[in-house]
């Protein structure tokens, strides 16, 4: 069977053919659907297999074989059109136009085909891409005349065209050169007449609904481009007002109003768009009375009637953006926009992501331009430049601007009143708050961050700041009220209170310090007092997250008022011990954000107090931290080492942190001293977790005492190393007695994470130590063994991937006096990590990562010592950026790309240099054309221009002295360099792209050398390559032509130099540069 389908020598047969697509679709075994998948992928891969797709179209009875067929045919169009001869191109393209036309001319057949005609559609586009305008010219008449002839082919044409408009305009980036998309545009606007006549004639005459809706939808796709005289000049407008009210209409007539609305070219039509927003808003108000309660009727709404209010943001949101300031000039379109704002701010309120996005985003553009006009107010320049009025030196100006100015404050008081209330309502949740409600109405501690909702709430903050400027006591008033509210209980709600926190919390610092303060003392009584008379365990997590996330908005309150902040650290204490879900977490972590920002107020002795807090603090540690769990504790640990930190006098500091330390420090002491009289103690789970709870303990306060910890690490750290030492080793006997298994239980996991922690807590220290590097410097020779030497002694299973990341925060930090130490560190970690990650693309993805951060810290810092290393083994070090660079992981291939860069940067100006790109410039361009080609990689494509653009300008910039190419096997001397790389360029490409013709490709490679000393246009040839060597390109006469074409652009370039301003100075300036 499958034999007879494989023989495309005569006419496929397609009853058997419909049976294997049957098979494929079908519910039969998954033994007969793997057979049809096969047989079918051949023949989709078959060359020949598209000359048989018209015999399939006619005689198939099954739509998903058609569908099956149009694929084939629509690949050969995209990739080898062109390279077709013209018969075959015609008989396609006439094939399918007399296909299109015999179905959608006949009402029953249209609706019945309506899959496959859409699809026929998409072909049709697909070929004109290639034909049109130059081998199709009368396209678009013919189109149009044959829409006249029947209503059903008529909406068929509408459509075809909607999708011509959005390949053209929408979708062609990177799928056609931008040449082409140049002429498609051109072609469009020239032969827009015929569209605009017949778009006109249809919404005129017919009655059909289908037809005038797909009249509408590609209306739609067309306005955002059109010649502007198509729209205003025309019957265009009245007509689309006229079918607004028209419900079936509607929702498609708002949207093409809306791009109408948002088009923006100037105030020549300003009086078409005043007329157009009166007549809108009186219809508006009989489909949708002022009154209605837009949120409700939203949430019993049917899906159009959703999509309505959806789309009427759009429009007034769209409108405002481009013509508000020409609806502010008369006293009737005033009242006109004041009413489209109150029916803007009503369906602010609906419950729908989507709608309230675009119009948080609209609110954020006005606020923010009220607010700058207000700001500017002192500079009349700005604000008369901002309101597009030119500055004469008239002296009045100044005070009528300054009138005009209050007059447009007044003009908006109202909306942003209500809009205030709106943003205080509606807040979106802040980062730092974790106790959350669950969909079950419980208080639970928030598992996962929502990505979207913190970008609401960047948004929500900055248009309140605003806001909060044009009108501090307004805003100030509105807020107090509604916590009135919450404590006399009449708007009582858990949601109602945390907006109002998180907008209170989010205008810190937009209030005069005296407003602010007076402001917080009366909101921090009131929640402190809401907190005592609430009842409740969930209602109290609740007032308790608030308080917290209020006061840890407000350090500069804080800071100066030290009762305060005593009363707040206190109460956060209090919260250590409440249970409730998240409390304690949020606690900790308000408790290290406060102290973070006050951190001086805690080391000095305040009034009234015998002693600075810390040491009371440190006096009653042990109950306060009684409660928490060890990452609480951790954070707990990290919080007093930033007060410490702030203590300037040497003596308290150690002695603080040495009353810090002292829980972790006996508790190391007791088992550092049972392991020297039987080290089996070690092995005890519920130790190792000890260890590891104290290590972390000592990361935490590491990380915040910086290089003031130096103390407490060198108490512990060479019995820290004795236990990493042995833990590794009992690691390894593990794996080695219990086979690969063994790395997965519970007791080599534990073990491991001492060793990491271990690392962890060195590389903390030796980070935060910066200003004192001799301090972590001597930390680095007794490691050799027990850290490098255990990592390149282990099996891989074993190896802790925070050994790369350690030593290359060392050599980040103590540069070029680590270069002693590569050769070892080299030898230690190279080879042994190569063969771990070299394997395949998947394994150790953690040690893939920091290798080559590793590998880039040694390139930035230690450069010389990769100069130092054999042939062999720099061969490893290029062939392992090769590797990654060729990864499909973002991040590893763009840490590779940027090693690379570094490399060639060095190289570039070492005595080495002509060594170095003998054995290696030809890998590497080739390489990186590679990816550069593979749509992988596109995530690298920046990357790959640059390294690219490096090599073309080395070669051109002479300062290789030795040829790049092999003496004994070339057989005759290139001149040069350039030469020689342009010619390998040229072979390379060719070989690689049979598709592409030798001229396109000496034209692509001619121009990278021309083009490379400017970026921009060495990106934008490179981008066009990409896309035309996609494309099998005929014989086509173009190449024939190509001088006179070069002659001709000349010309027109010294004709517009002629005339000053033609083109910009801008660009003059850059043709001096390179003379």
């Amino acid at each position: 069977m499958a034999e007879k389908l494989r023989d495309l020598s005569q006419p496929i047969d397609v009853a058997l053919l419909d049976s294997t697509v049957a098979a494929f679709y079908g519910t039969g075994s998954k033994a007969e659907r793997q057979a049809a998948d096969q047989i079918l992928r051949e023949l989709q891969n078959n060359p020949d297999t598209w000359l048989q797709v018209v015999h399939i179209l006619q005689k198939s009875q099954n739509l998903n074989t058609k569908f099956f067929a149009l694929q084939v045919l629509e690949s050969v169009i995209k990739y080898r059109w062109n390279a077709l001869p013209v018969e075959q191109r015609d008989g396609i393209k006439n094939y399918i136009s007399d296909v299109i036309v015999q179905l959608s001319s006949n009402e029953a057949s249209f609706r019945q085909e309506r899959l496959y005609v859409n699809k026929l559609n998409i072909i049709l586009v697909q070929v004109l891409k290639h034909e049109w305008p130059a081998r199709w010219q009368s396209f678009i008449p013919d189109l149009v005349s044959a829409a006249k002839s029947s209503e059903t082919l008529c909406e068929n044409c509408m459509a075809i065209l909607k999708l011509l408009s959005e390949e053209v305009f929408d979708f062609s980036r990177g799928e056609m050169t931008q040449q082409k998309i140049k002429e498609l545009k051109q072609s469009l606007n020239s032969e827009f007449q015929l569209i605009h006549e017949l778009c006109l004639y249809v919404l005129s005459v017919s009655q059909r609904t289908e037809l005038i809706r797909a009249t509408l939808a590609t209306l739609h796709a067309f306005l955002s481009w059109i010649p502007l005289g198509y729209i205003f000049e025309s019957q265009l407008l009245e007509t689309l007002l006229k079918f607004f009210p028209v419900a079936s209409y509607r929702n498609l007539t708002l949207q093409c109003l809306t791009e109408v609305a948002s088009l923006q070219f100037g105030d020549f039509y300003d009086m078409q768009y005043v007329r157009m927003y009166t007549i809108f808003m009186v219809q508006l108000q009989n489909i949708l009375p002022p009154s209605t309660n837009i949120p409700d009727a939203y949430a019993n709404g049917s899906s159009d009637e959703q999509a309505f209010i959806q789309n009427l943001a759009l429009f007034f949101t769209s409108f405002y953006k481009s013509h508000i300031r020409i609806l502010e000039s008369t006293a009737e379109s005033r009242a006109a926009l004041l009413m489209g704002l109150e029916y803007l701010i009503n369906i602010s309120y609906v419950d729908d992501t989507e709608v309230f996005k675009v119009c948080l985003d609209y609110w954020n553009l006005l606020v923010l331009e009220l607010f700058e006009a207000h700001h500017n107010i002192d500079n009349p320049a700005a604000v008369a430049s901002m309101m597009g009025l030119q500055v004469t030196s008239v002296p009045g100006l100044i005070d009528g601007l300054g009138s005009q100015l209050s007059q447009r404050r007044q003009l908006y008081a109202g909306p942003m009143s209500k809009l205030r209330l709106l943003m205080i309502c509606r807040m979106a949740k802040p980062e730092e708050v974790i106790v959350v409600e669950d969909e079950n109405g419980n208080i639970v501690r928030e598992t996962m961050k929502d990505n979207d909702v913190l970008v609401q709430y960047k948004i929500m903050r900055e248009t309140l700041i605003y806001l909060s400027h044009l009108d501090h006591d307004d805003t100030e008033q509105q807020m107090l009220k509604k916590l009135n509210k919450q404590l006399n209980g009449e708007d009582w709600s858990w949601n109602n209170l945390n907006t109002l926190c998180w907008a209170i919390g989010s205008i810190s610092g937009s209030m005069v310090e005296e407003q602010e303060n007076r402001f917080l003392v009366m909101v921090i009584r009131d929640l402190l007092n809401l907190c005592e008379i609430t009842k409740g365990k969930d209602n109290k997590a609740v007032i308790a997250s608030n308080i917290m996330y209020v006061v840890g908005q407000y350090p500069r309150f804080l800071r100066a008022h030290w009762k305060f902040l005593k009363t707040v650290v206190n109460k956060l204490f209090e919260f250590m011990h409440e249970s409730h879900p998240g409390v304690q977490d949020m606690a900790c972590d308000t408790f290290l954000k406060i102290v973070q920002k006050c951190k001086r107020k805690f080391v000095l002795t305040q009034v009234g107090e015998n002693e600075p807090f810390v040491s009371e603090l440190l006096t009653s540690l042990p109950t306060t931290i009684a409660d928490l769990e060890p990452h609480q504790i951790h954070t707990f640990y990290e919080s007093v080492g930033h007060m410490i930190h702030a203590e300037p006098d040497n003596t308290k500091r150690d002695e603080y942190l040495k009353r810090l330390m002292d829980l972790p420090n006996q508790k190391w002491a007791e088992i550092i001293g049972q392991a020297s009289q039987s080290v089996d103690i070690l092995k005890n789970q519920d130790v190792i977790r000890t260890v590891l709870n104290i290590l972390q303990t000592n990361t935490s306060v590491a990380s915040s005492l910086g290089s003031y910890f130096f103390p407490q690490i060198s108490l512990i750290f060479l019995d820290m190393l004795t236990v990493y030492r042995m833990y590794s080793e009992l690691i390894s006997s593990t794996i080695a007695e219990g086979g690969p298994f063994a790395s997965k239980t519970s007791f080599v996991k534990l073990l491991r994470s001492v060793k990491r922690e271990t690392l962890k807590l060195i590389e903390t220290f030796v980070d935060k130590a910066e200003d004192q590097s001799h301090l972590g410097k001597q930390f680095v020779p007794p490691m050799m063994d027990p850290v490098l030497g255990d990592y390149a002694r282990n099996l891989p299973d074993a190896r802790e991937s925070e050994v790369l990341s350690l030593f290359a925060t060392i050599i980040n930090k103590y540069k070029g006096a680590m270069m002693e130490d590569v050769p070892r560190i080299f030898e230690a970690v190279f080879q042994c990590t190569l063969e771990m990650i070299t394997k395949n693309f998947e394994d150790y993805p953690e040690h893939r990562l920091k290798f080559f951060s590793l590998l880039r810290s040694i390139a930035t810092h230690c450069f010389h010592a990769l100069v130092q290393l054999s042939s062999q083994q720099l061969k490893l070090v290029m062939d392992s950026i090769i590797w990654a660079f060729r990864h499909t992981e973002r991040n590893i291939a763009e840490t590779g790309l940027n090693l690379l860069l570094e490399m060639l940067r060095n190289f570039q100006v070492s005595e080495f240099r002509n060594q170095f790109h003998r054995t290696y410039f030809l890998t590497i361009e080739q390489e990186i054309f590679a990816v550069l080609t593979d749509t992988f990689h596109k995530p690298g494509f920046k990357l790959h221009v640059l390294v690219l653009q490096h090599l073309f300008c080395l070669v051109d910039s002479n300062s290789l002295t030795e040829p790049l190419w092999d003496a004994a096997t070339v057989p005759y001397p290139y001149p040069n360099n350039t030469i020689f790389v342009r010619e390998y360029t040229i072979k390379l490409l060719a070989s690689s792209f049979p598709n592409m013709t030798p001229t396109e490709v000496t034209q692509f490679v001619d121009g990278l050398f021309q083009s490379k000393n400017d970026l921009s246009i060495f990106k934008d040839h490179i981008r066009d390559f990409l896309v035309q060597s996609k494309e099998f390109s005929a014989q086509d006469n173009k190449d024939l032509y190509a001088e006179e074409a070069a002659a001709q652009r000349e010309k027109e370039r010294q004709r517009m130099l002629s005339i000053p301003g033609l083109i910009a100075p801008s660009e003059l300036q850059d043709e001096m540069v390179d003379s």
